[in-house]
């Protein structure tokens, strides 16, 4: 845990927020910002960055954000489909420097994205 990080914070329950999963590995909560009608922020209770500070260990815990997020979209029943998205860097649109997954749906969205 990093005492700065406001995810961490979270995840400690330091900070309120609509978690709806958790377990030891992986915390899921609502964004308080949402641009879709669905819009969870899925993160590791490890604290890294971004993927650039990810290593071969975190491998697991990565592919897991993407299985919980297949989980969660088929109990929001997103039938018409979903979109998942790791911001990297300020660049990428990155506002809080810990590494989250964002699972997207209820709208159609358009390719390219942003």
């Amino acid at each position: 845990m990093n005492a700065d990080c406001l995810f961490c914070k979270i995840a400690a329950k330091q900070i309120p927020s609509k978690i709806i999963y958790e377990d030891p590995d992986v915390f899921a909560f609502e964004d308080i910002s949402p641009q879709a009608p669905t819009h969870i922020l899925l993160c590791p209770r490890k604290h890294f960055v971004s993927l650039d500070d990810a290593t071969p260990e975190d491998q697991a815990v990565i592919g897991k954000l993407h299985l919980v997020a297949a989980h969660l979209a088929r109990e929001r029943n997103l039938l018409a489909g979903y979109r998942t998205v790791f911001n990297n860097g300020a660049g990428a649109g990155q506002s809080v420097s810990h590494l989250h997954l964002h699972l997207l749906g209820g709208r159609q969205f358009r390719w390219p994205p942003g």
